[in-house]
C-alpha cells in the first residue's frame, strides 16, 4: 500500500467483492480515476489477480490497478476502516441506516475531514453483496433507480458514488474548463 493509503487521505476507498471479470475491475478503476479516488481493494477476484484484462480496460488508470490490495475475505479488506458503506439495490431488512449516494458522500466528507478512514463496498456483477457482507457495513447506500431494473454494472455503481463524492470538491468541469465557477456565480445571484 502507498503512504496515502496507510495514512488516510479523506478519500473513500473502493472495495470490490468477488468481482467476476477483469474488464469490470478495470472499468471500475477508470471510474475511480475520474473522481480522484485511488485506493482499490479487491476481495477474491473470480478470474485471479493480477489480471491483464483489468489493466487494458482501465484506460490509463493503471496505477490504481497496480497498487490494488488483494484480500481473501471482506473482514480483511474492511479492517483498516472506521466506516464502511455497502451498496445494494435490494431491501435487506436490517437495522442499518440507508442513504442515497449523495447523502453518503456528504457523510464521507464529514468523516474524512475528521481523519476517519471510509470505504465503499461493491458486490458481484450478477447478484451484488450477500447479507453477511452487508452486515459488516455501517451504512447501506441505495440509489434511486427503476425498481423494474435496479441492477447496476459494478463500474457504473463506482462511478455514481465517486461522482457524488467528488462533486462538492470539483474545481472545474471536464478537463479544466472554467465553466463551474461561472455556473456557481449564477447560483449566488
Amino acid at each position: 500500500m502507498t503512504t496515502e493509503q496507510t495514512n488516510g487521505s479523506g478519500k473513500p476507498a473502493v472495495i470490490l467483492v468477488n468481482p467476476q471479470l477483469g474488464e469490470n475491475i478495470g472499468t471500475a478503476a477508470r471510474a475511480m480515476a475520474n473522481f480522484a479516488l485511488n485506493e482499490l481493494h479487491i476481495v477474491e477476484p473470480r478470474d485471479g489477480w493480477p489480471n491483464e484484462r483489468a489493466l487494458s480496460a482501465s484506460s490509463g488508470a493503471v496505477q490504481i490497478i497496480e497498487q490494488a490490495a488483494l484480500h481473501d475475505t471482506c473482514e480483511q479488506a474492511l479492517e483498516p476502516f472506521n466506516r464502511v458503506y455497502a451498496t445494494t439495490a435490494r431491501p435487506r431488512g436490517m437495522t442499518k441506516q440507508v442513504m442515497t449516494p449523495e447523502e453518503a458522500a456528504t457523510d464521507m466528507h464529514v468523516r474524512g475531514g475528521k481523519g476517519e478512514r471510509v470505504a465503499v463496498m461493491f458486490g458481484r456483477e450478477r447478484w451484488g453483496l450477500n447479507n453477511d457482507e452487508v452486515s459488516l457495513a455501517d451504512v447501506i447506500i441505495t440509489a434511486p433507480v427503476d425498481p423494474e431494473f435496479a441492477s447496476i454494472n459494478i463500474a457504473q455503481a463506482v462511478l455514481l458514488v465517486g461522482y457524488e463524492w467528488y462533486k462538492p470538491i470539483a474545481a472545474t468541469l471536464g478537463m479544466g474548463t472554467g465553466e463551474l465557477p461561472a455556473m456557481l456565480s449564477l447560483i449566488h445571484i
